[in-house]
């Protein structure tokens, strides 16, 4: 029996994976900038935040949206460490 494989990035993924994914990247007051939504700007938490997002389907559209286009686009942190020499640094 093969295991079942999907091509849905969405798939296994939880809410709460997706959550704390974000903030991982992008820290609480940037992810409040992307997404203007009361529970990532005021006292914000993982809790919290997956209380209203569980209840409210237009913002949970939009940040598993972000989480979807966060998966394309390399971090910032590699992409500056990828530019580093450090055989050019310092002439």
């Amino acid at each position: 029996m093969t295991p079942h494989s999907s091509k849905d990035p969405m798939h296994g993924v939880t809410l709460e994976m997706i959550v704390n994914a974000l903030v991982a990247r992008y820290g609480w007051v940037e992810l409040s900038k992307l997404i203007n939504i009361n529970c990532f700007k005021n006292d914000p938490s993982v809790k919290s935040s997956l209380k209203f997002l569980r209840r409210t389907p237009w913002a949970r559209a939009e940040v598993e949206a972000l989480y979807l286009d966060s998966l394309d686009e390399p971090d910032k942190q590699d992409s500056a460490d990828s530019d580093f020499n450090p055989w050019t640094q310092g002439h």
